[in-house]
């Protein structure tokens, strides 16, 4: 398979994965507290990459160690250590679907910082999605601060979307090296974080053990391994779009298995948002074909021209 169709299979799994893992997120709470569930996901993850790659005799060593601290602070600890506290006390679905405006936070950062310009469309899309995230927060919301909680939780994911984009541009570097370092490095701040801060004692039950074997091994590991391979290979803003199916499966998982119905404000912003990731996703779709031919034909003229 061409690595672009392999990066949209990557994107199809880590989707799913993702999606499922809101309502186990919302349960392992119960039995742990947030950060500590976090840390023990993001450092499990590292240290379970970092075996298998002494079983197979790979590098060990971060090849970027303060780039990957970077990561780690924003990707891992800044994104998971938010959303699992602000999923104490708000609904799943919803804490997804305001962590998953990240999209639009890497298409206004990326401007600055990636030279990737915000044309008109994808303006408008962001603007219909910040008229969402305004009518599912809110002093109207009894949940209200962990609702800016889950947002600032996507202002930092985007900001780690970033990192990763720069620190891969002009280098080969290695996507497992990359990804065990990032959970290690996040995973020892949110361990900082949950010592720090008072918490109770975690009760190891089965339902506990099992949903944080599932996070480590799945929806960290091996989903985090995956994301840095779409961010390779995918352009920034096309690859934060292509997670859009997570929110909506947790959504629709926290209504069947939580009972979690959104209110009218809530539902109309989560429609607004979805609406303006799905209009930045077909400008991607419909830009990117036109940069590859202008990008051709530059190379056709550079060899006339040579």
């Amino acid at each position: 398979m061409k690595p672009r169709a392999l990066a949209l299979a990557a994107l199809a799994t880590i989707a799913l994965v993702w999606g499922c893992n809101w309502v186990l997120m919302k349960t392992a709470v119960l039995y742990a507290s947030p950060f500590v569930f976090a840390a023990e996901r993001s450092l499990g993850g590292g240290i379970l990459l970092l075996g298998l790659a002494a079983v197979q005799r790979k590098p060990l060593w971060p090849e970027r160690p303060l780039g990957y601290l970077l990561l780690g602070v924003f990707q891992i600890a800044g994104f998971l250590g938010l959303v699992t506290w602000a999923i104490v006390t708000a609904g799943a679905g919803k804490i997804a679907m305001l962590s998953y405006t990240m999209p639009f936070w890497v298409a206004l950062l990326a401007w600055p910082l990636l030279g990737d310009r915000l044309r008109l469309v994808p303006g408008i899309a962001v603007a219909i999605a910040v008229a969402g995230v305004a009518l599912m927060i809110g002093p109207l919301h009894g949940a209200w601060i962990a609702d800016v909680i889950a947002v600032l939780a996507g202002v930092s994911w985007a900001i780690g979307v970033i990192i990763a984009k720069r620190l891969q541009r002009g280098a080969d570097l290695d996507l497992y090296n990359m990804t065990t370092w990032q959970l290690i490095f996040g995973g020892i701040v949110l361990a900082i974080v949950a010592a720090v801060l008072p918490s109770r004692a975690t009760v190891w039950s089965p339902a506990y053990v099992a949903i944080l074997a599932y996070n480590v091994a799945f929806a960290t590991a091996i989903a985090y391994v995956l994301w840095i391979f779409i961010l390779r290979v995918l352009p920034a803003r096309e690859a934060s779009m292509g997670t859009l199916a997570s929110p909506l499966l947790a959504v629709a998982w926290a209504w069947a298995l939580l009972g979690e119905r959104p209110s009218l404000l809530e539902g109309s912003g989560m429609f607004l948002v979805a609406a303006g990731m799905l209009l930045l996703s077909f400008w991607d779709r419909l830009r990117l074909p036109r940069i590859a031919t202008r990008e051709r034909e530059c190379v056709a003229d550079d060899e006339q021209t040579g």
